[in-house]
């Protein structure tokens, strides 16, 4: 390593301190949104297959998850596979699949799970899912439900259209059987029929790629949520720039509509 890299590394240490010691010294977001987008465009600029850009991404979220919870973030939300991934061709599917089955089988293992309380639950059409995968989100979602430290949930098969649609459906049933009253139906009640109606909405919402929309993720939920958008594919961030993101959301003055 030459002696100028390793001046840059010292200097990126001191300043990614000097960000979290500034971070807690406000209020963090207690829940983060994070859409990981740009698995394939980090493969392809580096000549990889994109099932090699999926690995990253999911060992960049294992290090996300790891800054969330050093800087007092109590609950995170990512978009794991939208409705729309199911469009994609069926042997990239089908390893996503796979990758994401391996990454919660882990997680089972991981004595961080229940060292930090973590609770993991997934949210979105899971009847769609491969067997093993519905068995394996059985399990871990059983296996961490009375953790209350850390919610960790993943999105998967999740449409945030999708998910309202299939509020409005169960809530009509319900008033049909008169289960529910319809003049008694509000926001709070309609909450009740989202996947988790447990979730507070989010605070801030990171997106990762250079995009700027949310892409059907959490749409009733993201209503009054901080949006904020980094340039760089979700493989490469780095800490500095999610830290950058909780520094941003701690800059702005929420207002929620007033």
């Amino acid at each position: 390593m030459s002696i100028g890299k390793k001046i840059g590394d010292i200097a990126g240490e001191v300043y990614e301190k000097m960000l979290i010691d500034d971070i807690k010294r406000y209020q963090v977001p207690h829940h983060v949104g994070i859409i990981t987008d740009g698995n394939r465009r980090y493969a392809r600029s580096l000549g990889l297959s994109d099932n090699e850009g999926h690995v990253k991404g999911k060992e960049k979220l294992e290090e996300v998850l790891e800054w969330c919870m050093e800087v007092g973030v109590k609950i995170v939300t990512v978009y794991g596979f939208s409705t729309e991934n199911f469009k994609r061709n069926n042997s990239e599917v089908d390893f996503l699949f796979h990758l994401i089955n391996e990454a919660l089988r882990d997680l089972m293992k991981d004595e961080r799970i229940k060292k930090n309380g973590i609770r993991v639950k997934v949210i979105g059409e899971t009847g769609k899912l491969p067997g093993y995968l519905k068995e394996t989100i059985r399990e871990v979602e059983q296996l961490t439900e009375g953790f209350k430290n850390f919610k960790f949930n993943l999105a998967i098969g999740y449409g945030g259209r999708e998910e309202i649609i299939n509020a409005i459906k169960s809530l009509v049933r319900d008033v049909q059987s008169g289960m529910e009253d319809l003049d008694s139906i509000d926001e709070k009640k309609f909450r009740e029929y989202l996947y988790d109606g447990s979730i507070p909405d989010p605070d801030l919402i990171l997106r990762t790629s250079g995009e700027e929309r949310i892409s059907n993720f959490l749409l009733w939920q993201s209503a009054y949520s901080e949006l904020y958008f980094s340039d760089v594919n979700w493989p490469e961030l780095k800490k500095v720039d999610f830290l950058r993101a909780i520094s941003a959301y701690q800059s702005r003055k929420r207002r929620f509509g007033a």
